[in-house]
């Protein structure tokens, strides 16, 4: 409570059918939304200006973040340094795949 995300749904799988895991992410969505009003008269707070409403305002509008996770295969053997450097280059950013602060494991 009071941290960043008040409520986090995540939907991933392995492969590449991004509209899938989109699909079955809005559908967990509705599914939470219909059952907090269901419960006790509640909505997701919805503003016609800026979006979903959350705690933290860096995190106005829809509240979505997508991540992809890849193998790269020998970056991670000559270091994260310049993996990170890459990265910088290409405007990503570089997680482990324990989450956004985990670290790198094995090639991904």
């Amino acid at each position: 409570v009071n941290e960043e995300d008040q409520l986090r749904i995540i939907s991933m799988e392995k492969g590449g059918d991004v509209l899938g895991v989109f699909k079955r992410l809005a559908r967990g969505i509705q599914t939470v939304g219909d059952s907090v009003k269901a419960e006790c008269g509640k909505e997701f707070m919805l503003d016609e200006k800026y979006g979903y409403v959350h705690s933290c305002p860096t995190n106005l509008g829809t509240g979505m973040r997508a991540s992809v996770h890849i193998d790269l295969p020998g970056w991670t053997s000559l270091g994260v340094d310049k993996l990170r450097a890459r990265c910088e280059e290409l405007a990503l950013q570089p997680r482990g795949t324990r989450g956004e602060s985990g670290g790198q494991t094995g090639c991904t």
